[in-house]
């Protein structure tokens, strides 16, 4: 007699099933439409493979189209499937490596066939072609369990040494699944965790497309060959791909590097790779965001700080940071010159010791650790909100920087919150408060909010992390955002290595999403580095340190601005608010006092007195961005008025009195904060 399983459905029904049945036979039980729509399903939680038998009684749910999130990393982790098979097919002798999804699509990595270049992007139609007629084709895509020397000597018969590599380096006995797509025969192979749809026909061959080709290092060493790797966006249905392209299409209008250009505020170039020249204009906007950071916290009861750039090896060892970041921080000998009797000597110096190591700091916390540190606090001192406009550095790799969103220098609008156990909600809550007003001041009207739970590898009990990750549920809940208004989710696994976290995720005009705030509960480095204040009670305790940022860098989070307001910032944080600008040059003189009547109530101002036709004028101030322009003839000159015209309004110009004018221009460029 056969087995019987146990499966339970969300509705809370039960089927019983003999052992061999997968969910896909559930499926077709239920009926033919549900079969025809089912894509994968979750097994006790686990997304898995439609067509694997279940291992015993289980909870089941069977993913469909509707299931956005699931759906769409299945389809774009079958892309790079059938990616991956198209280049074989295409160009034979080519060798594959990996191919994950990404937020909106896929890409793969290849080592192109010797004698063969690097893929450009004039292979991608052919490519795409390829991939379509595998859609086509409808190929089953077959789970199968190998063992790990079988796999090996697969992919080295078949001249795959990437493969081959990778395998060896997963544990010794543990079953691996391959993935076979078409007939058995003539199948396409390749090694992956899955899970898959049940064919690639599930696939739209009108949802995707390849977008462009770049170089990877193989697992992303410089010392390992470069690979090819290319890259493709992915989705549901052609509809959604449309859409997403027309995002891309205003996304590469509103690029921060071609407006910040254009607008004249930075430039980024080799010899300082991976950090960013400020120019006159942009630094004003970077001042006027700091300045109106500054007032809020400053009304938020924060105290600021400065610490040092570098800081002793030893202490990123006791913080925990050696381990987790050391390859990505900028390190420096200590050295100390011999000394003789008659002083420094003129011998190249030498290491005082194996551990006279410094560190460019690639975060602040430890350092306001040393503050808080410094003489006794007590309880009552409790809440200490110590905030840093702090430098850092990271060591981050060419191939990830991106303009000045991700960049090896940067300030962080770091601060650290040291309190007691009873008080970590209440300051959660007015963290969320502040974040929220700041956001909205800035233009941003929507964000969500995720915790980010417990990593593997981590420190701490799991009491504590308990602890932790229920205060920030339960502090979110106080502050009224854990809905779905605020897109509440949890995310196990991504907390960092000492603390769960708070992140928040804001949405830009065209409807992308960035990580930018965050707050964690920080029980450990307090520990590590031995931090405490008297209690009420006479003896020493442990304050709980709470991390937290709201722009998060400020090069990060002008880009931001730059792309989400496609540089027409409000008239408070543009660089350049006004400029006068002349028909003719009899009216040179009335342009000056125009422009000293505005400095003067505080208007950053030029003027445009060069001998060009008014329409010219208009247009180039347009491009740069320069929200008003005030176009001052013979006529303007003779009456006290000027001409205003305001950048993106239907509005032909508006004539005003100059004092009228002035007078509006000063209230509107006031920040939120002090109207």
């Amino acid at each position: 007699m056969s087995t019987m399983f146990k499966i339970v459905l969300p509705d809370g029904s039960m089927r019983e099933v003999a052992e061999g049945s997968t969910p896909a036979d559930i499926a077709a039980a239920i009926g033919p439409g549900l079969a025809k729509a089912a894509l994968a399903a979750r097994v006790d939680g686990e997304l898995r493979d439609l067509n694997r038998p279940f291992d015993g009684d289980a909870s089941l749910a069977l993913v469909t189209a509707r299931d956005e999130k699931d759906a769409l990393e299945l389809f774009r982790h079958d892309y790079a499937h059938v990616l991956a098979e198209a280049v074989q097919k295409l160009f034979p002798g080519t060798q594959i490596t990996f191919g994950p999804a990404t937020d909106d699509g896929f890409y793969y990595d290849f080592a192109p066939a010797p004698g063969r270049g690097m893929f450009t992007e004039e292979d991608l139609p052919a490519i795409e072609a390829e991939m379509r007629r595998i859609i086509a084709a409808d190929e089953p895509l077959v789970r199968e369990e190998w063992q790990r020397e079988d796999v090996r000597a697969f992919f080295e018969r078949s001249g795959e040494q990437y493969k081959a590599e990778w395998v060896m380096e997963l544990p010794e006995g543990e079953a691996i699944t391959m993935y076979r797509s078409g007939r058995a025969e003539d199948a396409w192979m390749d090694l992956c965790r899955g899970p898959h749809l049940p064919s690639t026909g599930k696939l739209d061959p009108n949802a995707f497309k390849l977008t462009r080709v770049s170089g990877a290092y193989w697992r992303g060493d410089q010392a390992n060959p470069m690979l090819s790797r290319i890259y493709g966006t992915a989705w549901l249905n052609k509809k959604q791909l449309d859409a997403h392209l027309v995002r891309l299409e205003e996304a590469a209008k509103r690029d921060h590097r071609r407006i910040g250009q254009e607008m004249d505020l930075f430039h980024l170039q080799a010899e300082a790779h991976g950090s960013v020249f400020w120019h006159p204009k942009g630094f004003i906007l970077w001042r006027a965001l700091e300045a109106y950071m500054r007032r809020r916290l400053d009304a938020a009861g924060y105290d600021e700080v400065k610490t040092p750039q570098l800081m002793d090896a030893r202490q990123w060892e006791k913080s925990g940071h050696w381990g987790k970041y050391r390859e990505n921080m900028f390190v420096v000998p200590d050295e100390i010159p011999h000394v003789g009797e008659e002083g420094v000597d003129d011998e190249v110096p030498v290491l005082a010791g194996t551990g006279d190591l410094m560190a460019l700091k690639p975060m602040n916390c430890p350092a306001h650790v040393l503050i808080f540190k410094q003489g006794i606090t007590s309880y009552r001192d409790l809440p200490i909100r110590m905030a840093e406009f702090g430098c850092c550095h990271r060591n981050e790799p060419h191939g990830a920087l991106h303009g000045i969103m991700r960049v090896r220098q940067f300030t962080q609008d770091d601060a650290h919150i040291f309190v007691r156990e009873d008080q970590l909600i209440d300051e959660v809550r007015d963290f969320c408060d502040l974040l929220d007003s700041v956001y909205r001041d800035l233009g941003f009207d929507s964000y969500a909010i995720k915790l980010a739970l417990r990593p593997e590898k981590r420190f701490g009990s799991d009491a504590m992390w308990d602890w932790s990750e229920q205060s920030l549920r339960d502090a979110v809940g106080a502050s009224g955002r854990d809905t779905a208004k605020y897109g509440w989710e949890e995310l196990p696994g991504e907390g960092a290595f000492y603390a769960p976290k708070l992140e928040f995720h804001l949405t830009d005009a065209i409807g992308r999403t960035w990580q930018v705030g965050t707050i964690q509960t920080d029980t450990v480095l307090p520990e590590r580095l031995d931090a405490s204040y008297v209690g009420e009670d006479g003896a020493r305790h442990r304050p709980v340190m709470l991390h937290r940022a709201i722009l998060g860098t400020f090069e990060r989070f002008i880009g931001i601005l730059i792309e989400h307001h496609a540089g027409k910032f409000p008239l408070w944080l543009s660089p350049v608010q006004a400029v006068v600008a002349t028909i003719v040059s009899d009216a040179d003189g009335y342009a000056s006092e125009v422009l000293a009547k505005l400095k003067a109530a505080g208007i950053r101002a030029e003027t445009d007195l060069r001998n060009e036709k008014i329409n010219y004028k208009v247009r180039e101030h347009s491009l740069a961005k320069v929200p008003l322009l005030l176009v001052v003839g013979k006529r303007e000159a003779e009456e006290g008025t000027v001409a205003i015209r305001r950048l993106g309004s239907d509005e032909y110009q508006k004539v005003m009195s100059l004092a009228d004018a002035v007078a509006m221009m000063a209230s509107e460029a006031v920040p939120p904060d002090l109207r």
